[in-house]
């Protein structure tokens, strides 16, 4: 996957989110140099947020140039829309159309909702205020006038639909009708929290796998790597482990927010089950290819105080068969009986605890034993919010890979730098340098 950012910042921010998904991911300043691993998304700083349209126009189509047969592009704005988001994005989809396969439509999702970037009613907003009422509308190089999504891509002469919120949230079969509307050659969406990015990722992939459209995400890098997700066009590692012995309503709750936004896929087993069949289970199951493959227990007609000290050491051995069965991502448990006994099955000494998820819910690498430094995240059963257990999912996937998103077994080289520097982009080998400001002498 090809994404053209627009300055280093944003490109960094850009590629965090797809390596949290488990894609080994590399950003650079220019034509990329050779080096010993192909990754899966090249984020490519084209630093065209201060420079005039027409040259950031420029700089873009030389930036699709580097890998032409990407099989996904991506236009990565600014989460505040500075810049040249409509000149960038008109540019891009010229080069897009001229390539085979059918025709190409831009989906423009500015929401950050992490960062308290919001869009509803079509307005854009940083942390509750529209845009142009914000600190960004006296950016100095690209102050903000609107705060309108569409406005802000009036250089695109196509039609321009609004997809509301409301339709976002009314459903996926409704949503992925809008979203095939082929009147409207762009598409703005309203999007307000995480989850409502991940229903337009999973709306357009099914339109997108239905045969058409090509979608060119255009966003600051949440929206696009859902839809790489959704779509299967990025290659995301092993699964995550999750086990659940907790019968916490909260547990469920967060159980079912990880199907709802991850795709996750559970077992349910009883309050005896056997630790060989489960782990061969749970083994056929990440072989579907989800992003988490868990084991959870089924809420028993009445509590059996023996049978109940026996489950976390049952599941733990299922969790110790299907490690040694095939690679994971890492390890979610939920339940603090459940987290110790898979501790203990995998013989590890300890956790190494590196940081807090969310409050009380810890991860960090399993210290000693044959696991060592496999990533595990662990929580009590009545602990986080609604979102824990994706939180920590999304933790463990990223953690699974070596700083810089890069895999640790060597690839083929990677190197599509062609023989002279692309026109527009900065030389491979040069540092990175300021962009030119506006009214400074063209390239």
């Amino acid at each position: 996957m090809l994404v053209l950012a627009d300055d280093l910042t944003g490109a960094n921010a850009t590629a965090v989110r797809f390596a949290r998904r488990g894609m080994r991911t590399l950003v650079t300043g220019g034509p990329p140099r050779p080096c010993p691993s192909a990754p899966d998304v090249l984020v490519l700083d084209l630093a065209t947020r201060h420079l005039p349209g027409v040259q950031a126009a420029r700089r873009v189509v030389a930036g699709a140039s580097v890998f032409p047969d990407a099989p996904l592009v991506a236009k990565r704005v600014d989460s505040t829309l500075r810049g040249n988001p409509g000149a960038e994005t008109a540019a891009l989809l010229h080069v897009l159309d001229a390539r085979p396969g059918p025709p190409v439509r831009a989906l423009v999702v500015p929401a950050h909702p992490e960062a308290g970037r919001t869009t509803e009613g079509g307005i854009h907003h940083v942390h509750g205020v529209p845009i142009a009422d914000s600190e960004v509308a006296r950016d100095p190089f690209s102050p903000v006038k609107s705060s309108c999504v569409i406005a802000a891509f009036d250089a695109i002469d196509r039609t321009i639909a609004h997809i509301p919120l409301d339709v976002v949230r009314g459903g996926a079969a409704g949503l992925a009708r809008a979203l095939s509307d082929p009147a409207a050659h762009v598409l703005v969406c309203d999007a307000v929290t995480d989850a409502d990015v991940e229903a337009l990722a999973v709306a357009a992939a099914s339109c997108a796998l239905g045969g058409e459209p090509r979608w060119l995400p255009v966003d600051p890098g949440p929206f696009g790597a859902a839809l790489a997700t959704a779509l299967g066009t990025v290659p995301t590692g092993c699964p995550v482990l999750g086990v659940a012995g907790s019968l916490s309503r909260l547990t469920r709750e967060q159980l079912a927010e990880t199907e709802r936004r991850l795709g996750a896929r559970w077992l349910d087993v009883g309050d005896e089950p056997d630790p060989v069949r489960v782990a061969a289970d749970l083994v056929a199951l990440a072989r579907t290819g989800p992003p988490l493959a868990g084991i959870r227990t089924r809420p028993p007609d009445r509590i059996d105080p023996l049978i109940a000290a026996r489950l976390p050491v049952l599941l733990g051995e299922a969790v110790k068969r299907a490690l040694t069965a095939r690679p994971f991502a890492g390890v979610y448990a939920t339940g603090g009986d459940i987290a110790g006994a898979v501790c203990t099955a995998l013989g590890a000494d300890g956790l190494a605890v590196e940081t807090e998820v969310q409050p009380l819910v810890v991860a960090g690498r399993l210290v000693g034993g044959p696991h060592d430094g496999l990533p595990f995240a662990a929580k009590g059963g009545l602990v986080g919010d609604a979102d824990a257990a994706v939180a920590c999912a999304l933790h463990l996937r990223m953690s699974s890979t070596r700083p810089g998103g890069l895999p640790t077994a060597p690839g083929p080289v990677f190197n599509p730098t062609p023989s002279t520097a692309t026109p527009g982009i900065r030389p491979s080998g040069s540092s990175l340098r300021s962009p030119r400001r506006p009214g400074e002498p063209p390239e």
